[in-house]
């Protein structure tokens, strides 16, 4: 059958993305599927779970092989659905931007002022479930005891529970990553039934937990013949997806950090301690091998400029941005209102500073913003007690940049590190990998790093980013 190897899976907001990957670290398969159903308008984003099965079935079947010992699935973080206690949806899934449900977040928060006054933010999971328990309760059952009857035949998934299930046949546990923006208490090590009882929430409502890389439940002998993912193999645990690109990153050691931006930003890192934030903009989940992962994700991120700039080639534009250097103007480019990292404001609104003659002037002020703001939530970081940053790994779709890259170096003043291979689906195949070792040497085994950029002088960077930081606190964003 040749050497082991295992699939990691990707739900990503735009695709369905899968990596067979060898011990060495080699990708031995790749397959990647468009997912049609992805309906974000307004403040309302949400998928059909079955356009996930599908090209979870298609990516699978390109990449299977006999040798598979193991899959481990990622997905979005706060993604949320319904199912019936089969496993079946009976709702669409409510994406990780969907704020529809910001008006039950007093009500989350009234149920246990002190765990969730600040540690609660209106588009996690919890205050969507509570919209869609309510909409579901109520459909065909009328009120009182029907709806409640109907309540408590609910179940709760994440979206790569759901399609862990699918694999296996069977309802499976959540993992400790995905179940954290649904309310569970990490340290505990427990959900908190009593406020959920508050909420109108069954008990029976809620999978089991799991840490991240148990076995879930066996590939059925049904999916197996559709895939060709060979029966009986394995389905472990997983990750959200900020998670298991800092798998692929291989940080997983205090002082090392992973900033993935793509369509918004996110940076993980590591700490021995958890990290108390009073503001609520930090947050940590559980190192598969003991300790925290905590970081945030903030509303910034490249999708701001095919916002700012529809239909600009910004290729053509990050050429001659190298050629332009640094601009005496910054963005902060957020495209919708609010901001919940590095900093919790919910009313903050994009700026601008300085001047802009042309859109790439306004290309240079939008990468030097973000640039900015990764800095910014660093210091936070450190602030809080986390390590000093040493080195940061890059990963997401803005890496193609690579004129960006270096001005995030120089902006942050630390080495930063491009992974060879960077996808959140190789950090599920390092996940699967995982099952007789710790994850860190797994990552250490099979994560190789392909460019080293060095800070370069930050010049009048350093006088704009301090102008930068006081506007945010001129309008109250900082607190």
């Amino acid at each position: 059958m040749g050497e082991p190897s295992w699939i990691g899976v990707d739900l990503g907001t735009q695709s369905v993305r899968a990596v067979r990957v060898a011990a060495s670290g080699v990708v031995l398969g790749r397959a990647a599927r468009a997912l049609s159903s992805s309906r974000p308008a307004d403040d309302r984003h949400e998928q059909d779970p079955y356009d996930w099965f599908a090209a979870v079935d298609a990516t699978l079947a390109e990449v299977a092989d006999p040798s598979v010992e193991g899959i481990a699935i990622c997905s979005t973080s706060g993604t949320v659905l319904l199912t019936d206690p089969t496993g079946r949806p009976i709702t669409s899934a409510l994406m990780y931007d969907d704020a529809r449900a910001a008006a039950e977040l007093p009500r989350v928060v009234a149920a246990d002022p002190d765990r969730w006054s600040t540690a609660m933010q209106p588009t996690w999971a919890l205050p969507k479930i509570l919209w869609l328990t309510d909409a579901a309760a109520g459909a065909g059952a009328g009120s009182g005891a029907a709806a409640d009857g109907r309540r408590t035949e609910l179940r709760i998934a994440h979206s790569a529970d759901a399609v862990a299930a699918q694999l296996t046949g069977h309802p499976v546990a959540t993992d400790t990553s995905h179940a954290l923006k649904t309310g569970y208490d990490l340290v505990a090590g427990t959900w908190p039934y009593d406020a959920f009882g508050r909420l109108g929430l069954a008990r029976e409502c809620f999978p089991d937990v799991v840490l991240p890389g148990t076995e879930l439940g066996r590939v059925s002998a049904a999916k197996a013949q559709l895939t060709g993912v060979p029966e009986g193999t394995p389905v472990y645990a997983g990750m959200t997806d900020g998670c298991a690109a800092q798998l692929a990153a291989g940080a997983l050691a205090p002082g090392a950090w992973n900033s993935v931006l793509g369509t918004t930003l996110v940076l993980k890192g590591v700490s021995k301690d958890l990290l108390d934030d009073p503001t609520g903009a930090v947050y940590s989940h559980r190192h598969p091998d003991g300790g925290w992962l905590p970081g945030g994700a903030s509303n910034t991120g490249a999708g701001a400029l095919t916002a700012l700039l529809p239909g600009a080639d910004l290729e053509v534009f990050d050429r001659q941005a190298r050629d332009l250097g640094p601009v005496d103007a910054a963005i902060y480019p957020i495209t919708k209102r609010g901001e919940r990292f590095p900093f919790v404001a919910p009313d903050a609104t994009s700026f601008e500073l300085g001047d802009f003659p042309d859109d790439l002037h306004r290309y240079a002020g939008v990468l030097q913003g973000v640039a900015f703001i990764e800095r910014l939530a660093f210091e936070h970081l450190v602030k809080l007690g986390a390590e000093p940053v040493g080195s940061v790994s890059l990963t997401g779709g803005a890496v193609r940049s690579g004129y960006w890259n270096q001005l995030r170096a120089d902006v942050l003043g630390v080495p930063v590190e491009l992974p060879a291979i960077s996808d959140p689906a190789y950090g599920m195949a390092i996940l699967a990998a995982s099952r007789e070792t710790s994850v860190t040497e797994t990552a250490a085994r099979m994560v190789k790093v392909a460019t080293v950029l060095e800070p370069r002088p930050r010049g009048r960077l350093e006088n704009l980013y301090g102008e930068f930081v006081a506007e945010l606190d001129r309008r109250g964003y900082l607190g």
